[in-house]
C-alpha cells in the first residue's frame, strides 16, 4: 500500500518505525552510536549525513507526511530554513520573500544574504501577482509563508507555485503554523516544504528541530550543502520526535477545534478590538484557506481595547502560559513584537501590521470552557487595575 493513500494516523504511527528484531518491542530501538562501521556495509553511517538508522526513519515519516519522495531533518527551524535557501542561491542570485514572515526568517536574509552576495525583494501583498511583480531575471526562489507568523494571512499556494513553475523559480513554504496535518503543499505544486519540528510535529514542548521535505532531486541539492552546515540532530531528539509525531494527527485535530471555539468567542467578546483566524468566516481570506487547508489550525492572535494594558493581561492569566514558543499541548500566549519578531524595527512591524499589543495565541488541548474562563478572569483583573488607577 503507497504511504500517500494510508489514513493520516497509520502514516504517524507507523511510517519509518524500526523493527526491534531483537526483543520484538513495539516501538522503534533507539541507536545512539555516532560510530559505524564502513567496511563490508551498504551504508556507511555517520550523524552528520543524516543516516543514522533513527534519522533515517523519521525521514521517511515526515516525507510521506508531507506526500513527498525524501525529506531531512535538522537541528532547529532555521537550520532547515537557512540550508534550504542557501541550497539553491549563490552569489548573484535573487529571491522573491513574502512581507509577513516569520520574525528568525526575516533576520536571516536582511542580516546575512548581502554577506552572500544574494538579492532579495519582500511583496507588497500576498496575491499572486505581489510576487510575480517582484520577479528578476537572476530570480531562483519564491518562499512564501502561509498562515502567516503571526496576523494568519493567507497565501494562494497552487496560485504562487504556477508562477514559479512558469518562470523555472524553485517555490518554498514555511508550512509550521499548519503542520501536515492541515496542508500538504506539494499537492499544489509547491517544490519545498519547510517546518519547525519544534512545533506541532514535536507538539511537547521539549523538542528543538526543523524539516524539508521535496523531490529526490532537490533533498539531494539541500544534502550536499547540510552536510557541509552540520546542523543535524542527536538521534536521543530523532526518537523522541519520531515517538511525538505518532498522535500530532490527534493533538492537531483537538487543537483545530479549540482555536476556532476561542476565536469566536473572542470575536464577540467587548474587550477585543480584533480576531485573526483564517477559521473565522469574518476572514478576509476564509475561502481561500477552505480550499488549500484540512483544517484552520491552532493558531490565531487578537489585540485587546486600546485601554487594556496587554502585559498586565498576560500576566493576569492562571491557566494559559506566557511563553516564547507555540505548539504544545498546553495552551501559551505571547507578544510578538517582544520576541519572535522582536529582531524586526518597529517600523518594519508597523508595516506589516504587527502592533505592539497583538497577541499570539497558541490553542491547546485543554477543554475551551476552561479558557474562556481564564480569558475572562484576566481581563477582569486587568479593568480592575484600571479603574483603580483612574
Amino acid at each position: 500500500m503507497n504511504d500517500k493513500r494510508k489514513g493520516l494516523n497509520t502514516v504517524c504511527t507507523h511510517v519509518g518505525e524500526l523493527e526491534d528484531s531483537v526483543y520484538k518491542g513495539a516501538v522503534s530501538p533507539l541507536y545512539m552510536s555516532t560510530s559505524y562501521a564502513f567496511d563490508d556495509v551498504d551504508v556507511k553511517r555517520y550523524p552528520r549525513y543524516f543516516n543514522t538508522p533513527n534519522q533515517e526513519g523519521l525521514c521517511k515519516k515526515i516525507a510521506a507526511l508531507e506526500h513527498a519522495e525524501s525529506a531531512l531533518i535538522f537541528g532547529s527551524g532555521m537550520a532547515a530554513v537557512s540550508t534550504a535557501l542557501l541550497a539553491f542561491l549563490k552569489v548573484g542570485d535573487h529571491v522573491v520573500l513574502q512581507q509577513t514572515l516569520y520574525g528568525g526568517t526575516y533576520n536571516l536574509v536582511t542580516e546575512e544574504f548581502e554577506k552572500y552576495g544574494i538579492a532579495y525583494s519582500f511583496t507588497e501583498g500576498w496575491e499572486p501577482m505581489d510576487f510575480e511583480d517582484k520577479i528578476q531575471e537572476n530570480t531562483k526562489v519564491i518562499y512564501i509563508e502561509t498562515p502567516s507568523n503571526p496576523l494568519l494571512t493567507i497565501t494562494d499556494i497552487e496560485g504562487v507555485a504556477n508562477i514559479a513553475k512558469r518562470h523555472n523559480i524553485i517555490s518554498m513554504i514555511d508550512n509550521t503554523f499548519s503542520s501536515p496535518v492541515n496542508q500538504n503543499p506539494i499537492d499544489f505544486g509547491i517544490d519545498v516544504v519547510i517546518h519547525s519540528a519544534t512545533k506541532y510535529m514535536g507538539g511537547h514542548s521539549d523538542i528543538c528541530a526543523g524539516a524539508v521535505a521535496s523531490s529526490k532531486d532537490n533533498m539531494n541539492r539541500i544534502f550536499h550543502l547540510a552536510k557541509n552546515f552540520g546542523g543535524s540532530l542527536s538521534d536521543y531528539t530523532v526518537w523522541l520526535l519520531e515517538r511525538s509525531i505518532k498522535t500530532m494527527g490527534l493533538r492537531v485535530k483537538a487543537q483545530n477545534e479549540n482555536a476556532l471555539e476561542m476565536a469566536k468567542f473572542l470575536e464577540k467578546h467587548n474587550d477585543i478590538d480584533a480576531v485573526y483566524y483564517p477559521g473565522l468566516e469574518t476572514h478576509k481570506d476564509h475561502e481561500l484557506a477552505k480550499k488549500q487547508m484540512n483544517g484552520f489550525g491552532g493558531m490565531l492572535s487578537f489585540e485587546l481595547k486600546p485601554y487594556l494594558d496587554t502585559s498586565n493581561f498576560q500576566k493576569s492569566l492562571r491557566l494559559i502560559k506566557s511563553s516564547m514558543s507555540l505548539a504544545g499541548v498546553e495552551s501559551t500566549v505571547l507578544s510578538p513584537s517582544q520576541t519572535s519578531h522582536a529582531l524586526m524595527s518597529p517600523e518594519v512591524r508597523a508595516a506589516q501590521g504587527i502592533k505592539d499589543g497583538l497577541i499570539r495565541f497558541s490553542v491547546g488541548i485543554e477543554e475551551p470552557d476552561d479558557l474562556i474562563l481564564d480569558i475572562e478572569n484576566a481581563l477582569s483583573l486587568v479593568k480592575k487595575k484600571l479603574k483603580s488607577t483612574v
